[in-house]
């Protein structure tokens, strides 16, 4: 019975001991590794890439792909993981992944988060950022996420990842005015000259472009420009949508279109998807979709 001790004493001491060696040997390796996780054998995130993938009038939806990695020699899942992004180090985003995630020893996976800002919100950050004259920022990740098992003492591990890149800003599309043509029988050609202004270091195209223009809660016109259009970087781009609307839509608003116009509102909707030349990810086909309002009175006289 004694022997039978020594011998399971025995087995667990060169079980710490080999425990002892390897965790040695890989916090070693995360050391001479270096970089944002050096000295750690925690599980780690890292933001992989940005999509913006629809720009609404008051929402910017979005995907950001992390990679999870696990050094770990034990599997773990996480049934939630919370996080906030910064720009400039002011949140505009804090919410949090709901499904599950696994990932195996010595593995990693990566996920897909979808993320809304409020427009206004990201907005008031770009101003400040404008007003500064400042062209690159830090955007920061901040993420915490809660294991099913203890890992080296702990349940839950907090993750901050901070980059410095160039400063994001989203197209203004204002309507400079709406150009009626000769009112016919059958139909009548509108033009919507649109001044589209881009204050990125870098150019893209508007394509597959729909858009419809509503006066006094009426909808009057509607067109399609299906071919790309260049939207000039650090400009500001004319363009002109042409329409064509049917006069027996807009025969009782011409009192109103021609002598009250300073109470008669106008709502715009454009709809395309933003390409990059570069084939940069973070717009590369992204939906746009954009609402002007206003009344007749703003547009400008020739």
């Amino acid at each position: 019975m004694k022997k039978g001790w020594i011998i399971a004493l025995s087995i667990l001491l060169i079980g710490a001991i080999g425990a002892f060696i390897w965790y040695s040997r890989l916090k070693n390796r995360a050391e001479n590794e270096g970089g944002a996780f050096n000295d750690t054998l925690k599980p780690r995130l890292e933001m992989s890439t940005l999509e913006i993938t629809s720009i609404d009038d008051d929402r910017i939806k979005m995907n950001v792909k992390m990679l999870i990695d696990n050094p770990l020699p034990v599997g773990f899942k996480a049934n939630r993981l919370r996080y906030t992004i910064l720009i400039a180090n002011t949140p505009v985003i804090e919410d949090s992944y709901e499904k599950p995630i696994e990932v195996k020893s010595g593995d990693s996976t990566l996920v897909t988060l979808p993320m809304e800002v409020m427009s206004k919100k990201l907005l008031t950050v770009l101003k400040t950022l404008d007003r500064k004259d400042i062209d690159s920022t830090t955007y920061t990740v901040r993420s915490t996420f809660d294991l099913d098992v203890p890992v080296l003492g702990d349940r839950t591990f907090h993750q901050t990842i901070t980059r410095r890149l160039p400063t994001i800003y989203l197209p203004e599309i204002k309507i400079e005015d709406l150009d009626f043509g000769k009112l016919g029988l059958k139909r009548t050609d509108v033009n919507a000259k649109v001044a589209i202004t881009n204050k990125n270091r870098f150019p893209f195209q508007f394509t597959d472009t729909h858009y419809k223009v509503t006066i006094d809660g009426k909808e009057i016109a509607e067109g399609h420009q299906p071919e790309p259009i260049l939207i000039k970087k650090q400009a500001t781009t004319p363009v002109v949508y042409p329409l064509t609307m049917r006069p027996g839509n807009t025969l009782e608003l011409l009192p109103k279109m021609l002598f009250d116009k300073k109470d008669t509102p106008f709502l715009v909707t454009i709809q395309c998807k933003m390409i990059d030349k570069d084939n940069n990810s973070m717009f590369q086909h992204s939906q746009m979709n954009t609402i002007i309002r206003g009344t007749l009175a703003d547009f400008k006289k020739d």
